[in-house]
């Protein structure tokens, strides 16, 4: 499967676009999926001492689908292709690799 394909079919089970604030629901619904993550290694840092063979990776992939899911339905909101948009980003970090500036800070490195 490619990414416009999985895109075509997460948007399937999106709300219209001209629900209304959509498109303000969809990016809360990403930073609350990306904070569900987030809590989670918190607790697996907590409870389980940071111990890797400890992370529950059946739970962390289905969050990350949440993610997945959120950004494909954001990216198609915007009209923005997510094969497009993967694209983009891998040529940013070819450059960025290529003129060693991988670390650091700044989109426009």
């Amino acid at each position: 499967m490619d990414l416009d394909e999985y895109q075509r079919g997460a948007v399937r089970t999106a709300a219209p676009r001209d629900e209304r604030n959509e498109l303000l629901h969809l990016v809360l619904g990403l930073v609350g999926e990306s904070g569900e993550i987030a809590e989670k290694f918190k607790k697996w840092i907590r409870d389980l001492n940071s111990d890797e063979s400890l992370i529950d990776r059946g739970d962390i992939t289905k969050e990350l689908g949440d993610v997945l899911w959120y950004v494909a339905a954001l990216a198609d909101y915007l009209d923005l292709s997510l094969d497009d948009i993967a694209t983009t980003n891998l040529a940013k970090l070819a450059s960025r690799h290529d003129r060693g500036v991988l670390k650091g800070s700044g989109d426009n490195r």
